[in-house]
């Protein structure tokens, strides 16, 4: 596993024991924030430079893909990876997801190697991105 000290990965379901899971699955290797919806994680995003985020779609207040388009339609926000992480596997809602912009479309159940896998390849392809293009991507401090 690539340790990556000082990340910081807002994470967002309104599931207490998945949320719990994944905390603990990263939380050696990332800074983490944890929400049990998508108003409070969206409140953290805007408040603190955020590496990634990882999002359930079904949660109460601020839905996940209310979030993803709000990211994505802030100049600040919208080059932070995202990660849906959810139960709506049909097809027309991986589409859905990824037609909002979304960086990995992960469906519960789900495996802790598999999203830890996904974490570090979208960190690893931005950093080839920062190689190639010579700049970092623009994100609030």
């Amino acid at each position: 596993m690539i340790k990556n000290p000082g990340r910081h990965i807002v994470i967002a379901d309104d599931e207490p024991f998945i949320l719990s899971a994944i905390t603990d699955t990263l939380s050696d290797d990332y800074d983490i924030f944890a929400a049990a919806n998508g108003k409070s994680a969206l409140s953290e995003i805007k408040k603190n430079r955020t590496d990634m985020v990882i999002l359930d779609v079904m949660m109460p207040e601020m839905d996940g893909i209310e979030v993803v388009r709000y990211m994505k339609n802030d100049r600040d926000l919208s080059s932070i990876p995202i990660i849906l992480l959810t139960a709506k596997g049909q097809i027309i809602d991986i589409e859905k997801g990824f037609k909002t912009g979304i960086d990995a479309y992960i469906v519960k159940p789900f495996s802790p190697a598999r999203l830890i896998e996904k974490i570090e390849e979208i960190f690893e392809r931005d950093k080839m991105r920062e190689k190639i293009s010579g700049s970092k991507p623009t994100r609030r401090p």
